[in-house]
């Protein structure tokens, strides 16, 4: 990430256990008195990376997960009819050239998925490296204590910041292993068996599961971010 992070402190991993309950608040803290600016642009930003995280999820199970299927169910209904011909008859070719036809649409559709899982990664970066410009600036503006002072509840713009690239590798694996999986779809002479286990590991997306957004990021927003929409 970013080299202005270079003097802050080292980011150790994030926990997916949020506080278990508001601790009292300081009356005479100025952040409880009035959001600044800096609280608001972290909370949009926020927002805006679960609005990418949930987008990649409709991709990943809904688009994706429609193509592959669509491509297995093809190639079954392909074989079941050419192992129904007779000893030596031809099978029509309208019919072999039609299943084709629909099962690169299918592949093409997946690697749809792959160029837009892609872009959201990036999105994701460049929220990401917005909000470490938005602790610099503030860091240069205000000092080190003051970012390291609790925002709403315990958490600082610091500690936000410095602990949300862990996000980031997750996701990459994530799609790094859509793309192997769009990879080993492709040959029309794959068993069904074997494609049932890479629809199966298509649809688990095992990367996020410790390590996406629902998985660590939902609760702590929920409890230490005020105003904190919840999720559709």
């Amino acid at each position: 990430m970013s080299s202005r992070l270079a003097s802050f402190r080292g980011p150790s991993t994030p926990t997916s256990s949020p506080v278990a309950s508001r601790q009292p608040t300081n009356p005479s803290s100025p952040s409880r008195l009035s959001e600044l600016p800096h609280h608001r642009t972290l909370r949009s930003q926020l927002l805006e990376l679960r609005n990418v995280a949930y987008e990649w999820d409709e991709r990943v199970s809904g688009q994706g997960l429609k193509a592959a299927s669509s491509l297995v169910d093809a190639r079954t209904e392909l074989d079941n009819e050419l192992a129904m011909l007779s000893v030596g008859k031809q099978p029509e070719y309208p019919i072999v050239l039609e299943k084709l036809r629909f099962m690169e649409s299918c592949i093409e559709v997946l690697h749809e998925v792959i160029k837009r899982l892609d872009k959201l990664f990036q999105k994701m970066v460049k929220i990401i490296k917005s909000l470490e410009v938005l602790l610099h600036d503030v860091h240069k503006t205000k000092g080190w204590t003051f970012v390291e002072e609790p925002l709403w509840v315990t958490w600082s713009l610091e500690k936000f910041v410095t602990k949300l690239p862990y996000i980031l590798k997750p996701y990459r694996r994530s799609l790094e292993t859509h793309l192997e999986l769009v990879e080993q779809l492709r040959p029309h002479d794959l068993t069904f068996e074997e494609s049932r286990q890479i629809i199966a590991l298509w649809q688990a997306q095992p990367h996020l599961a410790q390590g996406g957004w629902d998985a660590v990021w939902e609760d702590i927003c929920a409890v230490e971010i005020d105003r904190w929409t919840a999720p559709r």
